[in-house]
């Protein structure tokens, strides 16, 4: 009975759970925390994973592993292996002028035009998340840490090469063998300079767009696996140690993308995943061009692609909620659902951190509608909870839009078990709503990732293990359109 180990290195900590290969069964399960920040020491990744293996029990019987990880963020390597500057994040908006003057520059100047043009390239309008955006801020901010770059990897990507054994003289058994490093295509296709459709559906980097960022592109990018593709064994230092042959070391994934698989997502499915971030993801054959910003044509961890809508405000909407009011997550779904639907005129556009869609960085949260009968504490919860769903729902509108079907909704996430959450999403979103069993279902994608390359190693051609998804409890729809014209009569007003 093989067993497999997925993590997820996530933007506030890094989970790792250890799975039977052929069942999917949990067998045991370890985390520990990042530190806050849109900025961070990768050791701090390192530090954190180590800590979750010993709280899972250790890894030295499982047979594979594979990593999922937060998507966009920019890991600089000089030639000893060594991290350049602190890593930037896909929700560090400081690149977001360099963002603009991308698209303008692609365009010739014409920023409608260049918008299309990246689109058209790589699947994505630029937004300060997108690597490629942060390399540029490095070229202009920091030459001389721009000019110290020999490679550029994203989060999952240095996870990966660490847990193989490589990294700086010193500090890792293998040291600083840069042509090491490996990637997935889901995760590639969030940089901003890799077309997962190009090379007649293979993928490639477009070195053009990472040369227009950078100013060069003699820089070492990973080399990208496919999605049953071994990337190497982790060293017996860190994983793997009592299985013959060592643990094999899957491709990755971007985080949306291992959540997906974690779900078993198909053609059809729509997840909505309410994180540090909200994404409104589907995996649909081919990935779309959307010359306005709203959806990112990523890839997914299968072949497939996979579409995202996607805003920086989502969980922390409802953090920022508790601690205004000064309650816990309990209270807060208690006092939503004292006030009703639309909050009696009160709506809040929660862009408390900048936006990413719409594409507003500098944009600050705004409260309408404020009246002596608005002004308790039930109205304002529920505008909190209204706010951060109705931008979502302006994601799965703008998927429709794209001709994205949708068949089953389903809400993921921590802040989905909210009852709040739940019961304010049929009415904002106006469909039935599947809530999964609790889960870390980007670590689950990654484990079974890992459990494919397994099988994958002896059976070439292998299809992803089945593993079962349960869902605990799917709501009506009730739709209740007044909250969402509200929201919409205001949400520009900022």
């Amino acid at each position: 009975m093989p067993l497999v180990a997925g993590v997820d290195t996530s933007t506030q900590s890094c989970k790792i759970v250890v799975r039977d290969a052929e069942t999917g069964r949990l067998v045991r399960s370890g985390s520990a925390k990042h530190p806050d920040g849109t900025e961070i020491d990768p050791r701090h990744w390192w530090d954190a994973f180590d800590a979750a293996a010993r709280d899972a029990g250790g890894l030295d019987d499982v047979a594979a592993l594979a990593v999922g990880g937060q998507q966009h963020g920019l890991v600089a390597l000089d030639a000893q292996g060594r991290v350049v500057r602190d890593a930037l994040l896909w929700n560090d908006t400081r690149s977001a002028a360099a963002a603009a003057d991308l698209v303008r520059e692609l365009g010739d100047g014409d920023a409608d035009a260049g918008a299309q043009a990246w689109a058209d390239a790589v699947g994505s309008v630029l937004v300060a998340s997108l690597t490629v955006t942060k390399l540029r801020w490095l070229r202009d901010a920091e030459p001389e840490n721009a000019a110290r770059v020999a490679a550029v990897a994203l989060p999952h990507d240095w996870l990966t090469w660490r847990i193989a054994g490589y990294g700086p003289e010193g500090s890792s058994p293998l040291g600083p063998q840069l042509d090491a490093l490996v990637t997935d295509r889901s995760d590639a296709s969030g940089t901003g300079y890799y077309d997962a459709q190009g090379a007649d559906g293979a993928g490639e980097y477009r070195r053009d767009l990472l040369r227009l960022a950078l100013g060069r592109d003699d820089v070492v990018l990973p080399r990208v696996l496919g999605p049953a593709e071994a990337g190497g064994r982790a060293h017996p230092s860190v994983a793997g140690a009592d299985v013959d042959g060592g643990a094999l070391l899957g491709p990755g994934a971007g985080d949306n993308a291992g959540a997906s698989l974690g779900l078993g997502m198909q053609t059809g499915d729509i997840a909505i995943s309410l994180g540090t971030s909200g994404v409104v993801s589907a995996v649909a054959p081919t990935r779309t061009a959307d010359g306005s910003g709203a959806i990112n044509g990523f890839a997914d961890a299968t072949g497939n692609a996979l579409m995202l809508a996607v805003t920086l405000n989502a969980a922390r909407v409802l953090d920022a909620a508790r601690a205004v009011l000064d309650v816990d997550v309990d209270e807060l779904a208690r006092l939503a659902l004292e006030a009703p639907a639309g909050s009696d005129g009160l709506v809040l556009v929660p862009y408390l951190e900048g936006e990413r869609t719409p594409n507003r960085p500098d944009a600050t949260g705004t409260l309408h509608g404020i009246r002596l009968a608005t002004s308790t504490r039930a109205h304002l919860a529920r505008a909190h909870v209204e706010g951060m769903l109705c931008g979502l729902a302006d994601g799965l509108d703008a998927l429709r839009a794209q001709g994205v079907p949708v068949e089953r909704v389903m809400l993921i996430g921590g802040a989905a078990q909210s009852p709040a959450v739940q019961q304010v999403a049929t009415q904002v979103f106006g469909l039935p709503i599947g809530i999964p069993a609790p889960g870390e279902y980007v670590a689950d994608g990654a484990a079974r990732q890992a459990a494919w390359v397994l099988a994958a190693a002896s059976a070439p051609g292998a299809d992803a293990p089945s593993w079962s998804t349960t869902i605990a409890r799917t709501l009506d729809a009730d739709p209740r359109p007044v909250v969402r014209e509200q929201y919409a009569a205001v949400r520009d007003l900022v």
